[in-house]
Order: structure tokens, then sequence, then C-alpha cells
């Protein structure tokens, strides 16, 4: 298995006193009180009156302040004594903000995580277990009777439709800069962009190169999105679409071009092993020797730092429990062996882009 150097000794060694493992499992047991707790600490305002002071407030401060009743900022105060984004100054009774609880409300990430996990995937994962020996998203049916999320994304309720592109989003667009100049270094005026979805990466395109044409392959449900989203950009001309469900493994790709390139962002992810040998075959029958395959993901053990892996693996129970039931955050040695038996071969990897994806440059063999 790859390994970055800053996942090396914290996932091979033992990291932690027999004391610290305790308080940790005790941490695991009420971590549903733990969340709910810290998201509530962000979404009363909180946090930030206890950042935004000088010496500290007091209980009953922070009840006047965030017009809270004296028992609920007590409760929320104490809790998070224990959860640690807080500490108490005894002598005079005043809280004040650890680096933790900073981070929870200045860090975008963390905050985008944080309404995804509670929009998005909290009730849901209530039946991971039965998404695990089922292999489908159960906890998907508590928004509505789906086989997968994607059929029913523009039908989720509008606040949970912004946690999930909030979180889909974040995590693409500050890589985007890098990657057109990955992808326009070579001459490319068909681009194939697979699962497109709301037509980001394809908007980005059109306004970075002037002559590009890109034609965006999704359901044709997401595609309607993808044209309400572009309608009015700059470039839109040269946007299309081409409906199609790419679960279906005798669905074709598009042979009306020759395709400089096709891209992948953060879609692979969204499928399992066989599925994804399938997308990928079914790609390189639609390209020549001059064609590059760019697949572009949060491959897990290639992160720069510890919280990305640990965000990226726990991202993977929300493909069991919501999005399918049988997808995941990839690393490099499973998407390499993928890559292998779909006819195609690495021509090299391009990493730390964003918030550390990497590009898998391909071609066929």
């Amino acid at each position: 298995m790859h390994l970055s150097k800053a996942l090396l000794d914290k996932y091979t060694t033992e990291q932690l006193s027999a004391r610290d493992a305790q308080r940790l499992a005790e941490f695991i047991a009420f971590s549903p009180m733990v969340f709910q707790v810290s998201r509530v600490m962000v979404e009363k305002g909180v946090l930030d009156a206890l950042r935004d002071s000088n010496d500290g407030l007091t209980i009953d401060e922070v009840a006047q302040s965030c017009k809270l009743s004296t028992y609920a900022a007590k409760i929320l105060l104490e809790a998070s004594l224990s959860i640690g984004t807080v500490i108490v100054d005894p002598a005079t009774e005043r809280f004040s903000i650890t680096k933790a609880g900073w981070f929870l409300i200045t860090d975008k990430r963390t905050r985008v995580n944080m309404a995804f996990n509670h929009d998005v995937n909290y009730e849901g994962l209530f039946v991971l277990d039965k998404a695990l020996e089922e292999g489908r998203p159960a906890g998907l049916e508590h928004f509505g009777n789906w086989p997968t999320v994607y059929e029913g994304l523009s039908q989720l309720p509008p606040k949970v439709q912004e946690s999930w592109f909030g979180f889909d989003h974040f995590y693409s667009d500050g890589s985007f800069n890098q990657a057109l100049e990955i992808v326009f270094s070579r001459p490319t005026h068909n681009l194939l962009d697979v699962g497109g979805n709301t037509g980001r990466w394809a908007t980005r395109c059109v306004q970075y190169n002037t002559d590009v044409e890109v034609t965006i392959v999704d359901l044709p449900q997401q595609l309607e999105l993808m044209k309400q989203a572009t309608a009015d950009i700059q470039g839109a001309e040269r946007i299309h679409g081409y409906g199609m469900n790419l679960l279906d493994a005798e669905a074709a790709f598009p042979t009306n071009h020759r395709w400089d390139a096709i891209w992948m962002s953060q879609f692979l992810d969204c499928f399992g092993e066989e599925e994804i040998v399938s997308i990928l075959t079914r790609a390189s029958r639609v390209m020549d020797p001059g064609t590059r395959l760019y697949i572009m993901e949060t491959l897990w053990d290639r992160q720069r730092f510890e919280p990305a892996t640990l965000c990226l693996t726990l991202t993977s129970v929300y493909f069991t429990a919501i999005a399918n039931g049988n997808s995941k955050m990839y690393n490099t040695d499973d998407m390499s062996r993928l890559i292998s038996q779909s006819g195609l071969e690495i021509v090299t990897i391009h990493d730390n882009l964003g918030q550390g994806h990497s590009i898998i440059e391909c071609k066929i063999k």
C-alpha cells in the first residue's frame, strides 16, 4: 500500500497510551452527542461569541449574547469542556474558545463537512449496518425510494441539496486552476466530461480555452440541472450534453468526435470496482493513442496531512449508507489495478492539487 510520509507512523504503529486510548473509546461511544453539541455551538453563535470576547464569557453572558436559556448555555458549555472546544478559568468562571473551537468556525472545510454530515448523512447512518450487509444505500430511504442518491439528487430537500453540492463543489473547485493547466498543456479541442454534474468544470474549460468544445456525459436529469446552471455563462454554446446511464454496461460513450481528452473528476469514487472497470473500458474504446484520460480523485493514501485522510476514509461511509452502497474513496493501489484491468496504462500522477487531489493521467495500452 502506498502511504504518504504523513501517514506512515500514524497508521502503522500504536500512537496512544492506555489512558488516551480509553478516552478515545468513550469519545467514540458518545460521538453523536459530540457532533450535535459542537454543531449547535457553531449554529447558535456560541463559539463566535467566545472568540470575539476579550476575557471570555460567563454562562449567563453566553446565554444573553446567544439568546439561550441559562440551562441551554450550561449544557452546551459543560459538554464542550469535555469535547475540547472551550476551556474555563475556575477563578472567574469565564469560558474561552480553544484552537479546536476556532477551527470549527473558521476552517471552511470543517464547516462544509459539518453541514454535509448533518443534512445529508446523520439520520441515514443509523442503518449503516444494514447498508453494509445488503450492499445498498439503506440510509437513502430516509429521503426517498431511489437506487442511488444521484437519481434523487434533484428531488432532495433544498437544504440537503445545498449541503450536498457545497461538499462536492468545495473539494473540486480548489483544484480546477491547476487541473486546467495540466489538461490544456496538450492541444485540446474536444473534451468529454464524464459525470459532469452541474457543469462547473465544463464552465471553467470554455472560459479558459476559447476553442474547446465540451460534451458532458451524465444522467438526463443531471443534464437538465447543468443546462440551467450554465445557461447564462460565456461560452455556454460550446457545452453540450449526452444523456446516458453510466451504470448500463451496454451504454456506449459518444463517438461523434475524436476526443483529445476525457475528464473524470470526483467521479469514479461514486462506483464499485466492477462498475469502474466497465466505465473505463468503455471510455478506452473511444480513445486513440493521442487521447489522454484524466482521473481527478482525492486518493486517501496520498494526502500530505493526516486530517485529510481522516475525512476521506470516513467519506467512504457516506457512499455506503447514502450514495450507492458499493463505492468508496480509493487508494492508489486499488485505482491503479482497476485502470490496468480496463486496458489503460498510467502515464503519470500529478499530486497535491487543491484540497488534496491527484490527477491520474492515462492512455490506452
